[in-house]
C-alpha cells in the first residue's frame, strides 16, 4: 500500500514537483492526497492542478492566530487521509497545535548541513561564513526549528567567491533526489528513530550509480531510481 502524504509549500514547489514526478514514474510509493500552503498565488498550486492533485491555499493573514491557522490546516490534512506531512519550502513555523497532531510524522528539507546554519537563510549563511562544504538535510520536525533527527544529508563543495545562486543551483538538484529518497524509505517502513539516531533498515535495492566526476556525497547512499 502506498504511503498517504500531504505536501505543504509556500513557493514554487520544485521539491513537490520532484515527488510528483517520482510517484508518476512508479519510483515513489506514495499517494499525494493534498498539496496545501499559505500563499494562494504560489506556483506550487499550478503544479498541483497540472498533476490533478487536490490542493488547498489558506491565506494565513486572514486568521487571528498561528494556532487558528494551524488548526484549519490540520483539519484539512486529516480529512485528506494523509499519514505524513512533507514540508517542501513551507515558510511557516508550526505551532504545537500542528506538531501534536502529527507528532513524529512531519519531515522537512533544509538547504544546509544541520545542525550548522539553521533558519530561513541556511544557504546564504553557509556561504557568508566561508565554509568549504555545505549541502542539504532531510530531518524530522520538532518544536525547535531545524532541530529534529536527521534522515539523510548531501554535501557539496563551496567555491570561494561563488554566488549564492551558483551554490544553490548545485544544491537544489540534490534536494530533488534526497527528499524523495527519504520519503520512499518511510513508505517502505525502513526508518526507525532511537535517541535522535535514525536507523535505516537494509534493502536489496542497488545503490544509485555515481559518475567519477560527481563532486557530492550523500549519506545514507541514494538507491537506484533516486
Amino acid at each position: 500500500m502506498p504511503l498517504n502524504i500531504a505536501i505543504l509549500a509556500s513557493g514554487s514547489g520544485t521539491n513537490a514537483q520532484a515527488m510528483i514526478d517520482k510517484a508518476a514514474a512508479g519510483l515513489l510509493d506514495v499517494d499525494i492526497r493534498l498539496i496545501a500552503g499559505n500563499r494562494p498565488g504560489a506556483r506550487v498550486f499550478d503544479r498541483a492542478r497540472a498533476a490533478g492533485i487536490p490542493h488547498l491555499a489558506l491565506d494565513h493573514k486572514t486568521f487571528e492566530s498561528r494556532e487558528a491557522f494551524d488548526a484549519e490546516m490540520v483539519a484539512a490534512i486529516r480529512q485528506s487521509g494523509a499519514e505524513y506531512v512533507v514540508l517542501a519550502g513551507y515558510m511557516r513555523l508550526l505551532s504545537r497545535v500542528f506538531l501534536s497532531a502529527f507528532a513524529g510524522k512531519i519531515i522537512n528539507i533544509h538547504p544546509a548541513i544541520l545542525p550548522s546554519f539553521p533558519g530561513v537563510h541556511g544557504g546564504a549563511d553557509a556561504l557568508a561564513y566561508g565554509v568549504k562544504l555545505t549541502g542539504c538535510t532531510v530531518h524530522f520536525v520538532e518544536e525547535i526549528m531545524d532541530s529534529g533527527p536527521v534522515i539523510i544529508q548531501a554535501a557539496v563543495p563551496v567555491n570561494a567567491g561563488e554566488s549564492e545562486d551558483a551554490l544553490m543551483n548545485r544544491i537544489h538538484p540534490l534536494e530533488h533526489r534526497i527528499y524523495p529518497q527519504a520519503v520512499q524509505w518511510l513508505a517502505q517502513g525502513r526508518i526507525r528513530v532511537e535517541n535522535r539516531q535514525v536507523f535505516l533498515a537494509p534493502s536489496d535495492t542497488p545503490r544509485a550509480r555515481r559518475s567519477p566526476d560527481d563532486d557530492w556525497l550523500v549519506w545514507p547512499p541514494l538507491e537506484e531510481g533516486f
